[in-house]
């Protein structure tokens, strides 16, 4: 594995080993055990063209347990103001020989076109709508040490919301459906995907429909930014038809789980007792996650 563009370009075993030192290293944060020397001398450079709180968070966080040296690029103050291309922008970091690049970025798979010009790894974190690996591993780290088990066989998983426009829901059917657990995508006929990344998706066009039966229930904000607003209800309205709320969650398994890539809108795709629900809700687990499943990801592709 030299990049990390998606999920396909990791096999089984990868997906294994990313996992298991992911549980390695969240152990090792839990005790109070923040620091290794595994990176120390090496240099990432965080490449971010779009907003990032998690990401970016969690990657300088991991590299900075891990002893790695971190240089966040700015694009507003880049020469891409000055009409730089963004390929010799590249090419230009790239020529410094960083040891990993980590890029989030709103074009269509930029970062398979940053690895086809730099030499060192590339780590998607985040691509367009199209996949955000990291944040599927993270995910599967935090089912795996909820569950207390390795792999997601006999698990059900409902991703809900805005999937069409989400790159968390293309690599989570990805991997969620590699590791054993059946896939539901619940969503308005308005945001249903055409495709899919993974075989054997159930679709159902809402909660009440697609809930019974289900283990984890994922939900997924409404991205704005990427979509023509009038398609869809008013927040309010989208609440009331396609909002998670307990008695919604109660159609699901009775200790079924609710997790959140986040940013979460509050009110719109989820309620607050529901984001709140100390027994349910694993959203701020996933983010704390983050670190480890991204420092397993810098160690295994940089050390």
């Amino acid at each position: 594995m030299k990049h990390l563009t998606g999920i396909s370009d990791l096999s089984d075993s990868d997906i294994r080993a990313l996992l298991d030192q992911g549980h390695d290293y969240a152990d090792a944060l839990d005790r109070g055990d923040f620091r290794s020397d595994r990176l120390k001398g090496r240099v990432i450079v965080n490449m971010f063209l779009e907003n990032s709180t998690r990401t970016r968070t969690s990657f300088e966080m991991a590299a900075l347990r891990l002893s790695a040296s971190l240089i966040n690029w700015d694009a507003e103050t880049s020469s891409l103001k000055k009409g730089e291309s963004f390929s010799d922008t590249v090419r230009t970091l790239g020529a410094m020989h960083p040891d990993a690049l980590v890029i989030r970025s709103a074009e269509y798979e930029a970062p398979h076109a940053v690895a086809r010009i730099v030499e060192c790894p590339v780590i998607n974190a985040g691509d367009s709508w199209r996949e955000h690996p990291t944040q599927a591993l993270l995910d599967t780290l935090t089912l795996e040490r909820h569950y207390k088990t390795r792999g997601l066989s006999g698990l059900t998983i409902a991703i809900c919301g805005d999937v069409s426009h989400s790159r968390v829901a293309g690599s989570g059917m990805q991997i969620f459906s590699r590791l054993g657990a059946k896939v539901r995508v619940i969503a308005p006929p308005f945001l249903m995907p055409n495709k899919f990344p993974a075989d054997g998706i159930e679709t159902f066009t809402s909660l009440e429909e697609g809930l019974p039966g289900c283990d984890v229930v994922m939900m997924l904000r409404n991205q704005k930014e990427r979509m023509n607003e009038d398609l869809i209800p008013g927040d309010a309205a989208f609440h009331r038809q396609y909002g998670l709320t307990h008695e919604r969650l109660a159609l699901a398994n009775k200790n079924a789980v609710v997790m959140h890539p986040a940013p979460m809108n509050r009110g719109i795709e989820i309620s607050d007792d529901v984001a709140d629900d100390p027994q349910r809700s694993l959203i701020f687990t996933q983010m704390k996650n983050g670190v480890p499943a991204r420092m397993a990801v810098l160690d295994l592709l940089v050390r």
